[in-house]
């Protein structure tokens, strides 16, 4: 692949993330503190979206790869998918005027239909991936300049929001605004990656998948399945740290400005640290280089629980070191899944690599949904608030939540990675053996890492 095909794919996420950010960060502030339901309510709200996404998920995943048109499999839903994804967007962060009852309402009827458009759009872009490149190393590459869009819409979405907002009157109005300017925005950087990008790895001809060999895609593909316990701590934990910290700026610091700069500064750092991740994975490997980021993550975790409120330099300090830790692990996720794609086609004799991608989303998804609907609950078993001086128990659980969490989650995801086994070697040996037409055989094998 060219630099060029790589960033115009990669605008594609940049477009994607000034959603997924703006909602997996500030949603659940706009439905407590804007919109004016409960925390138990807005709980709802995600756990229901999950469950149907549980279903939709797959469904998305089979009708990809099983779409044959002049545009290719994943790239007429890109196209088309993009404009009203943008449009439920805008809607998601409209205050009705209605009573609360109408406006709980409200707030399930549009986070639904935006998870139905996001997975329509989600789904087939990071199928795309697969299709773009079969080589090992180009699709790290890939991967890091994908991630690096990805975290610039993060950048962007969760330092400018709360400046954004600050200058209007009604917090209501800004949000909206802001959700229109990202609306259009993002459309035009999905049709970029429409424009930019080729499907080169097709399946063969020949192939037509059933149900069945969907399925057996996913479930007969051990480092897939070890892949998802990757994404399910790496998602639970950056959801868990983005979505609390509005609360630890605002309750626990009383420090509502810093929020912006916090934001810009452990996001900038992360930025930062891709520049390394390509190197680190070649030298260690995408295993090394997970285990490496998921041990400073913990460090710098406990750090971070024993800092004290009154020392703000220490919270940036510890902040970014956590973020750096993350920087790997945000990465390689996605580059290991077209890996398991291929193993999965060496093994069985097809490609289901719609079926795998919209697995990966769902566990992501369902990671961010556990994130979310995980602090509402907490916040309201806590005795939380909105827009009142919180319980000295609410603070402490905040800040519990903030630094804590990302420990036991780094912890399970170690045990994951090292039981992979799908290295740079094995991964050429099974491509050899694609390109000359053959399937499994007891020359290629897949081990835990060492």
């Amino acid at each position: 692949m060219t630099n060029r095909q790589m960033i115009g794919y990669a605008m594609g996420d940049l477009g994607i993330n000034l959603y997924f950010i703006l909602v997996m960060t500030y949603l659940l502030y706009f439905y407590t503190d804007v919109l004016g339901i409960s925390a138990t309510a807005a709980a709802g709200v995600f756990g229901v979206a999950r469950v149907i996404d549980a279903v939709t998920d797959p469904i998305m995943g089979l009708l990809a790869e099983r779409t044959r048109s002049r545009y290719g499999r994943m790239r007429p839903y890109i196209l088309f998918g993009a404009l009203p994804l943008g449009l439920i967007t805008i809607l998601c962060f409209w205050v009705p005027p209605l009573a609360e009852p109408g406006k709980i309402l409200w707030a399930y009827l549009t986070y639904i239909l935006f998870s139905l458009l996001f997975t329509l759009v989600s789904i087939p872009y990071s199928t795309l991936s697969a299709s773009l490149t079969g080589d090992y190393a180009e699709r790290t590459k890939l991967s890091t300049w994908r991630m690096a869009a990805a975290f610039a819409g993060g950048l962007l979405v969760s330092s400018g929001t709360p400046l954004f907002v600050q200058g209007f009157a009604d917090k209501g109005d800004g949000y909206f605004s802001l959700a229109v300017i990202f609306g259009l925005v993002a459309t035009l950087l999905l049709w970029i990656t429409f424009a930019s990008t080729k499907e080169v790895i097709q399946p063969p001809l020949t192939q037509k998948l059933s149900l069945r060999d969907s399925a057996n895609a996913v479930l007969l593909n051990p480092p897939l399945l070890w892949v998802m316990g990757i994404f399910c701590c790496s998602m639970l934990s950056f959801t868990v740290r983005q979505a609390v910290a509005i609360y630890y700026f605002n309750y626990y610091l009383q420090a509502p400005a810093q929020l912006s700069l916090y934001f810009a500064i452990t996001i900038g750092v992360m930025l930062l640290g891709l520049l390394l991740v390509p190197y680190l994975a070649d030298r260690v490997g995408k295993t090394g280089a997970l285990l490496a980021g998921a041990w400073l993550t913990i460090a710098a975790s406990i750090g971070f629980y024993f800092n004290s409120p009154s020392n703000i330099v220490g919270v940036y300090i510890w902040g970014s070191l956590v973020a750096l830790g993350a920087t790997p692990v945000a990465v390689l996720g996605w580059a290991m899944i077209p890996d398991t794609v291929e193993y999965a086609q060496w093994k069985l004799g097809y490609r289901a690599d719609g079926a795998i991608f919209s697995v990966a989303s769902f566990f992501q998804k369902l990671a961010k949904a556990l994130g979310g609907a995980g602090l509402a609950l907490a916040l309201g078993a806590v005795g939380y608030v909105a827009n009142q001086p919180q319980s000295e128990a609410t603070l402490t659980a905040l800040h519990a939540i903030l630094t804590l969490t990302p420990v036991g989650l780094m912890l399970i995801l170690m045990v994951c990675a090292r039981n992979y086994g799908l290295d740079r070697n094995t991964h050429a040996r099974i491509r050899l053996s694609l390109d000359a037409g053959m399937t499994s055989s007891a020359s290629v094998e897949v081990a835990p890492q060492e």
